[in-house]
Parts: structure tokens; sequence; C-alpha cells
């Protein structure tokens, strides 16, 4: 959820923004841990569907942003100072949007606002885990290390996206092609050939003769189900923003068994590389998880760390709160941290971690778009049998009874 602030800092300076949050309290507090005393705060209303349309042509693309976190990690690495960075990458920026944002944020930064805060007021350019790495590299000063992760981060992403896209593509032409001969057939043809079938008084089997009552069906009431469609697909998407349908949807990923083999490890990386910066960084380790549960976007997760952190606030150790959530963290996990307590090197353990999820999630990734094309194939092959099986068999046995 977007809600606009109104907000008076310490020094009696007003300030105005956006601030993305699960509700209204928790944009209170997310406002209230920068120190900010708040004067009015509104949830913002959806976005009109036409903005939306306009903002997928004008809004900022993963190639762009990219390039950008790249730009901004070169620049920090070489102790350019924030603001300095910030200029640079305004004058080198070509995206008329991103470019007004640099501007923005650039602006902010250089009258004293924080990295992490500036970047909040545009949320719709710059994601959840954008801004909650940064803040989180706020509290360490290691904020080059924390742009570098971001960058490599978003490069793989936007590589295995574009590996995702390349091997669908052809089966999507395919899909689409069968679904529109799919269409055709079943509210065209078939109920033209049902009365022949019907006269024969040839025995259809039960798959054609359910195939031909649909396309009847669909045929007479389509524009009905078309309404309906649209209309549950809304109801899901109003739902899935809700508290309630976010919470359902995050919890779904982590146990639906082939999204979580994915999911799981693409969320230990992020784990891992957040807590190995802060730990390095000197930040208490209840107050690091607290940092890390807001760099995930899984409110699943992001409950169980907080959790987390409260155990080891009570003295509990970290291998051992998160051995008890063995559905989140595997034993993999508590077993290297218990490691890591024992040496005393648990930054390098989570720096590991990280490196040994991040393999383990390139792998599957390669693994599942190698397998995607051949298998929609062999189930785009079935479905065209089915549907020409079921006109071809009653045809042919009509042809016998000719005979």
């Amino acid at each position: 959820m977007k809600f606009e602030y109104q907000a008076k800092t310490k020094e009696g300076e007003t300030q105005v923004g956006f601030v993305e949050a699960a509700s209204k309290d928790a944009a209170g507090v997310i406002l209230g841990s920068h120190n900010l005393f708040i004067l009015k705060l509104a949830e913002v209303g959806g976005e009109r569907w036409y903005d939306r349309i306009a903002s997928f042509f004008t809004g900022v693309k993963r190639e762009q942003m990219v390039v950008f976190t790249r730009q901004l990690s070169t620049l920090l690495e070489s102790q350019l100072p924030l603001g300095k960075a910030l200029t640079m990458l305004y004058e080198q920026t070509t995206h008329p949007v991103l470019r007004e944002a640099v501007y923005q944020i650039s602006q902010d930064v250089t009258s004293g606002l924080a990295f992490s805060q500036a970047l909040e007021r545009h949320m719709d350019i710059f994601s959840k885990f954008f801004v909650s790495m940064v803040r989180s590299a706020e509290v360490t000063g290691k904020l080059n290390e924390a742009a570098g992760f971001i960058a490599d981060y978003t490069e793989e992403e936007a590589v295995l996206v574009a590996k995702t896209k390349s091997a669908l593509t052809y089966p999507a032409i395919l899909i689409g092609l069968f679904i529109v001969v799919a269409f055709i057939m079943v509210t065209v043809v078939f109920p033209q050939i049902k009365p022949i079938f019907e006269e024969s008084g040839v025995a259809i089997p039960l798959f054609s003769r359910v195939l031909i009552d649909s396309g009847v069906f669909i045929s007479r009431f389509w524009p009905a189900m078309v309404i309906l469609v649209i209309f549950l697909v809304g109801a899901l998407l109003d739902y899935m923003r809700t508290n309630e349908g976010k919470a359902f949807f995050d919890d779904l990923k982590i146990h639906m068994p082939i999204v979580r083999r994915i999911y799981v490890p693409l969320t230990l990386t992020r784990f891992g590389n957040a807590a190995s910066t802060l730990v390095r960084g000197g930040v208490p380790l209840a107050q690091a998880m607290e940092i890390v549960a807001e760099t995930i976007d899984n409110v699943v997760y992001q409950d169980a760390l907080h959790e987390v952190a409260n155990d080891v606030r009570q003295g509990r150790l970290l291998s051992e709160s998160l051995a008890s959530r063995t559905e989140y963290f595997p034993p993999l996990v508590s077993q290297m941290i218990a490691v890591g307590e024992a040496t005393g090197q648990l930054d390098q353990i989570f720096a590991r971690l990280t490196n040994f999820y991040r393999r383990e999630t390139d792998t599957i990734v390669n693994n599942a778009v190698d397998l995607i094309q051949p298998v929609l194939m062999v189930v785009i092959g079935v479905l065209v049998g089915v549907l020409f099986a079921a006109i071809l068999i009653p045809l042919y046995q009509l042809t016998g009874s000719v005979r």
C-alpha cells in the first residue's frame, strides 16, 4: 500500500513524500524510525487504468535499472561522494522518467535527506528491495558494497528474465495459434457438426460429447463468460493487494513444490548478503535481523525474521532460532551459522551462504528454462491431438455406419 505523508524533522523542516507499507500503522513506524513527526498520513488511491497503460510505455525497464545500478556501484567504489555520484548519474541518464527521479533524489540528498529516504519518494521506480538494501548500508557505512550487490543482483535477474523470455517465445506463439484454432473449432465447427451426429444416431465417445457440448455452450454464452473471467481476475488482483491476500500468496510461494525450489534459494541469497553486510559493519545481530527482514519482499519471511530477532534479544543463539524454522531456513543455513558463531566469523559465513544460494538459484533456473520448451511442446501436441480426435473419431464411426 502507498501512503502520502507530511511530516516535520527534528530541525523543524517540513517534508512531503510517499512511503510504501503493509498498513497505515506500519507506515507510521517507518516514518518514526526516520525521526519524523507525522503531520498528515493518508493512503494514496489506486492507479487509474489509463495510468497503468501509460506507465507500461513510459516506465523504467529492467535493463535501464541494470545500467543505473551498475553506474552507481562503479562511482561509489571510486570513493566519489554520493551527491557528486548522483549529479553525474543525472547527466548520464537519458530515460526522462528515471532522469527526473535522479534529479529529485540528488536534490533531496544535497538538502540533507538520507539516500534511502530520498529513494522512498520514488517507490514506483525503485523496488522495496533496493531501498531496504540502501537503508541497511547506511547503518553500516558500506553503501558501495550494497550498490555492488544490487547491481549484481539486478543484472542476474535481467539475464534470467531474458533467458526465460527467449525460451518461451516459440512455445508462446504456438500456444497463441492453438488457442485461436481451438476457439474457432469450439465455437464454430462443433455447433455445426453436432446436429449431424445426432441425426445419424452414431454413439459418440464421452470425451467427444463433452467437447462438442462445451463448444455449443461457449458459442452461446461467450460474452457472459468473458465478463465473468474479467470480474474474477479483477477480484483476484484486488485480493492480492490486501494484507491477507499478500500473506496467502507469499506463503504459497514458499510451500508450492515447483515455485519453492526457485523462490527459497533466491530469498536466502538476499538474506545472506544483507546479513553479511550488516554484521561486518558491526550492527548488533538482533537489529541486523530486523533490517534484513525489510530487504525481503515476503511478509511470511518478514514475520519469521522479526521472531528470530526477538529470540536473539532474549539470549537465544541465531542458529538455534533458525533451526526451529526449517520450512523457511533449510538445515544447511542454521548449521553453517552455528559454525560462524563458534568461530566468530559470522559475516564470512553469511557471505558463503550468499554465494552458495546464488549458484543454486542459477543452476535451478537454467535447468528449468531448458525443460520448459520441450515440455510445452509435448503439452501442445497432446492438446491438439485431443481436439482433433474429438472430431475425427466420431466422423470415422459415422463413415463406417454409412458403409
